[in-house]
């Protein structure tokens, strides 16, 4: 038997840190996910499977990919895709499987099922699924631990050791701005973490 413990938070680097953490305590990366906000996804509007708009595309995904320590080997697979109604995600694990039917990593100009889909399929209550898809579309980062029912509580503890949110609260949080649910075919909404453009090159000599 394993039990799925999800938790968001509201910074790249706490999920990274929360990632190597479960890693260093014994959890393998098969049984873990993240799923976070690329940040500036203005190379996305266009169709990223093909064309000038994929090569964006690889190029946001490949830096934020160095913010998030791919290059330091956080998780095999890590990659970017896009995800409707949140837009562009550097992921990678068996939820992102899930959500977008194909290969964590991939460049994808959609997705199939969805990432609410996926989540209430590993057991996250609908509610909350809502919620902490709309935290990843508004910058937020989503991690994901199938943990053996003997380590379970262990792995609860070392998630909810980072400061997570609290889906009760940003349930009430959002309702106040007039949010009902995510909503796949709503407008992406702005990062708050956009990823910053590369320095400019030197010139030559």
């Amino acid at each position: 038997m394993t039990e799925t413990i999800t938790r968001v938070y509201d910074t790249h680097k706490i999920a990274i840190d929360v990632v190597n953490n479960l890693k260093n305590n014994g959890f393998t990366e098969d049984q873990i996910s993240l799923v976070a906000h690329a940040g500036d996804y203005t190379a996305y509007d266009r169709d990223t499977t093909k064309g000038e708009g994929a090569g964006e595309a690889a190029g946001v995904g490949a830096g934020v990919g160095g913010v998030l320590g791919a290059g330091a080997g956080l998780l095999t697979g890590l990659g970017v895709m896009a995800i409707p109604g949140v837009g562009p995600v550097v992921a990678a694990g068996w939820l992102v499987a899930t959500a977008v039917g194909a290969v964590a990593g991939a460049v994808a100009g959609g997705a199939a099922g969805g990432i609410v889909g996926a989540m209430t399929d590993a057991g996250v209550p609908e509610e909350d699924a809502h919620v902490y898809a709309e935290g990843i579309r508004r910058g937020g980062s989503l991690v994901t631990v199938r943990a053996p029912e003997s380590r379970a509580a262990e792995a609860t503890r070392i998630m909810d050791g980072f400061g997570p949110v609290d889906a009760a609260v940003r349930r009430a949080e959002y309702r106040r701005e007039g949010w009902e649910r995510f909503d796949e075919t709503a407008p992406l909404h702005t990062s708050p973490t956009p990823v910053p453009p590369p320095p400019p090159m030197p010139p030559r000599v």
